[in-house]
């Protein structure tokens, strides 16, 4: 086994047992017993950005990580002591996607197109732009409208849709190229001295396959949508991942497999020297 470990785990519905599925009972505690070892260090990747990363630390009684790369991949923080500190090297590399632009001086590009409501300030950054949308809306004519826009001002972005259904409303955010889970995870492990031996990943949802089917060790956790776990399967069989792609099935520890049971489950499947840490 490895000296250091790097665990990634997204949060809603894979750390955070929000979802349909029941929770194991003792799971998260026993999460907090790996993670608290000093060869750990841990990281957050969410959507969420840094104050609804702090509420679900509180409310679901997280333990604080060493980073969060945060709205979604846009933002990383080094946290010490409970002290959160913006990560400049990361900002510094993915402006360039956006020619010396930000958020704020993309909006206009949008601004006629029907449908799209801008989000509220505090889930704006300087390289994240959200937008509220009906479901239905034609989101692959707008998405394909609003990258033709950006195209002819020479912007590379990604555009990350996805839908809350608490409300039953689309989110849009529009970002730079390489402001992506896998990317920031990756900038994370070559800035940490870190490699895809000593790295584990684990999520539950659409935007996090390109991290899942990579080469990076990951995990799904068993709460997973069975489409998301064909998809992940697919993908991570046209790269030649597989042997980086372990599905969380339940029985390890006589755990169910959901949410932190399912990071354990894996993190014991490519490292399984760290099972005693959690016990």
């Amino acid at each position: 086994m490895n000296k250091r470990i790097l665990i990634c785990t997204d949060l809603d519905r894979t750390l955070l047992p929000n979802g349909r599925q029941p929770e194991s009972p003792g799971a998260r505690a026993a999460f907090s017993r790996l993670v608290s070892r000093p060869e750990v260090t841990l990281a957050y990747v969410s959507g969420r950005h840094r104050e609804l990363v702090e509420d679900a630390i509180r409310e679901y009684e997280l333990p604080l990580p060493d980073w969060v790369i945060g709205d979604v991949g846009t933002t990383i923080y080094q946290v010490h002591t409970g002290e959160w500190r913006h990560w400049p090297e990361w900002e510094q590399d993915i402006a360039a996607d956006w020619q010396g632009l930000t958020a704020n001086d993309l909006r206009p590009l949008f601004g006629d197109l029907p449908f799209l409501r801008l989000q509220e300030e505090a889930k704006q950054n300087r390289y994240k732009l959200s937008y509220y949308l009906p479901l239905q809306a034609d989101i692959d004519a707008l998405q394909r409208e609003m990258l033709r826009r950006l195209e002819t001002r020479q912007v590379a972005a990604g555009l990350i849709y996805s839908v809350d259904e608490a409300t039953s409303t689309g989110l849009l955010d529009v970002l730079p190229a390489h402001a992506t889970k896998l990317h920031a995870v990756e900038f994370l492990m070559q800035h940490q001295s870190f490699d895809y031996a000593n790295t584990v990943f684990a999520g539950d949802s659409g935007n996090d396959l390109p991290v899942l089917a990579s080469a990076i060790q990951s995990v799904l956790v068993a709460n997973a949508d069975l489409d998301v776990v064909e998809q992940a399967k697919t993908q991570a069989r046209k790269q030649g991942t597989m042997a980086a792609f372990y599905l969380a099935q339940g029985g390890f520890l006589g755990m169910n497999g959901n949410y932190s049971a399912g990071i354990l489950e894996g993190v014991a499947h490519y490292h399984p020297g760290t099972q005693i840490w959690m016990e």
